[in-house]
């Protein structure tokens, strides 16, 4: 697997990882970068294709159910 390096902000660095219960940045920042790829994901499937144009288009001419 490929590795990138990035430079952060210390005190971000350190938040991050108080919030993520890990001892190193790197984790703590693996952790994220994951989670955020997991919620994408779970959004993705509940909205279907994000290329589909139904998805996008105005629904508020369509009357709400219950009224």
């Amino acid at each position: 697997m490929a590795k990138v390096t990035v430079s952060l902000d210390a005190d971000l660095a350190i938040e991050v990882m108080l919030l993520a219960g890990t001892r190193s940045p790197q984790d703590a920042v693996e952790l994220i970068v994951r989670d955020y790829l997991e919620r994408g994901r779970r959004t993705e499937a509940r909205t279907q294709n994000a290329a589909d144009p139904e998805r996008l288009a105005d629904r508020r001419s369509a009357p709400e159910e219950g009224r």
